[in-house]
Order: C-alpha cells, then sequence, then structure tokens
C-alpha cells in the first residue's frame, strides 16, 4: 500500500502524506506481544523513504500503552515521526504518551484525562478529532472539542474514512464539528485546513492561502463561512483550484 501510495504522489494531482500504520490490529493467528515484533523487525525496516509516520492504535483490547511506546520508539530509529490513535473508547493514558514519545498529532480523544491533554498542549502535539467515527457507530459521546480547546491542544480535523466510517466528506466533519462538538464554523474551518496541514507537517506549502505556498484552495456557493454547518447535507464546492490549476 505504501509503494502504491507513493506512486501516486508522483503521478496524482492530490498530494498524499504516507502514514505507516501496521499496529492497527492484532491478527487472529498472533498474540499482541509477538504481533509487536513482528512489525518492529519486519515491517519498519521495509518503510524507508515509503512513510513520513508511524502510528498505533493505542486502546483496550488492541495495543498497550507500553506495546504503542515500543513501536513508536522503534518507528523513530528507522526516521519516522510517531503518531497515535489514543482514547477512543476508554482513557487508556494514550494522551499522555503521545506528548512523552514527542507525537505530531493524536486522533480520536473522545476520553482523554485533561491531565493527557495538557500535556499534549505542552508537547504541542495537535488533537485530530474525527466525528464521522462516533456518528457512523451510532455513539452518544463525541470528542469534547470545547474542552481539549480550553486545556491548549491545536485541533484538527479528518474524515477518519476507511471500512467502519467511509466518507471522504470533509464539509460534513465541519458540520459534525460545529453540531455536535460546539465549535464555532471560524475554529472548524481552521481545524479542517491550516490546523490539519500541521498535523501532517506540511503547513509551510498549504493549508492557508498565503504568498509563497501552493494555490490549493475551493470556492464554495455560499455566502460566508457560517453557512458550511447551517447548510447541510450537500456538497457546497463550486470550483477546486490545485497548484494554481482549476479543476
Amino acid at each position: 500500500m505504501l509503494k502504491v501510495q507513493k506512486k501516486l504522489q508522483d503521478n496524482h494531482p492530490m498530494d498524499l502524506v504516507s502514514t505507516f500504520l501496521g499496529a492497527h490490529a492484532i491478527p487472529k493467528d498472533q498474540r499482541a506481544t509477538e504481533y509487536v515484533q513482528t512489525v518492529i523487525t519486519e515491517m519498519l525496516p521495509k518503510t524507508k523513504d515509503l512513510a513520513r509516520f508511524c502510528d498505533v492504535f493505542c486502546e483496550k483490547g488492541v495495543f498497550t500503552v507500553n506495546q504503542s511506546r515500543k513501536i513508536l520508539d522503534a518507528g523513530k530509529r528507522y526516521g519516522l515521526i510517531p503518531k497515535i490513535h489514543v482514547d477512543e473508547i476508554v482513557d487508556t493514558g494514550g494522551a499522555s504518551l503521545a506528548a512523552e514519545v514527542g507525537a505530531i498529532s493524536a486522533d480520536h480523544l473522545l476520553m482523554s484525562s485533561e491531565t493527557g491533554l495538557r500535556a499534549m498542549a505542552q508537547k504541542g502535539v495537535i488533537g485530530v478529532l474525527l466525528p464521522g467515527t462516533p456518528f457512523c457507530l451510532m455513539m452518544q459521546r463525541y470528542a469534547p472539542a470545547r474542552q481539549i480547546i480550553d486545556c491548549g491542544v491545536p485541533v484538527a480535523l479528518a474524515t477518519d474514512l476507511n471500512p467502519n466510517c467511509w466518507t471522504e466528506s470533509m464539509q460534513l466533519m465541519i458540520q459534525l464539528a460545529c453540531l455536535k462538538m460546539q465549535m464555532t464554523p471560524a475554529e472548524a474551518v481552521t481545524a479542517a485546513t491550516f490546523n490539519a496541514a500541521c498535523a501532517i507537517g506540511v503547513q509551510d506549502r498549504v493549508g492557508s492561502l498565503e504568498i509563497g505556498k501552493q494555490a490549493d484552495c475551493i470556492i464554495l456557493d455560499c455566502p460566508n463561512h457560517q453557512f458550511l454547518p447551517y447548510h447541510f447535507g450537500i456538497n457546497l464546492v463550486e470550483t477546486v483550484v490545485k497548484k494554481g490549476h482549476i479543476f
């Protein structure tokens, strides 16, 4: 998959930034400790020049804090910057681990403690909120965006596009952020643009309209940014501009 992404990056108009997430689930025919070793000794050495980040799903029933730390530290030895999925179902202390290992971002954060969030804020870890996941899983709880922001954590938004959250719509994520997580439209737009670029380390060239950056933007059929959550359920994009080219 990483090799395919590299080829697409060379040939596709979209920008792709690859993350190695070998530790997302434990195979049925292996124990967790065995699989952690497989990830470290067999998978990570093959990621050279193919990925920029190493991610782990640190959650009850998946990878523990110690196992996640071991994988992320090993990833650093191969030049991969840590990312981490944490505290989606229970508070495992994953937010504190994100701060400890110097992760660029931590995803989900539904159940993270205030102690963990403040540790993230001190280390500049970006909180990537994925409101599409609790929405499609019919959960009653969403990430506490107001608390996360109040703790000083910069917040980004993403789709969490995967087989259990099948959506590519960032407009829907902005709408859910406002309607379900009490973010303001301005906060949600910032989270989906500049802060999202920071979460993958490309804020020097995308994420905002500034001289010297790529001309990446969309023109929406609405009078202002407040209409993004107000006029929901449709595609408001009228024009896409990528690297200065109109699509």
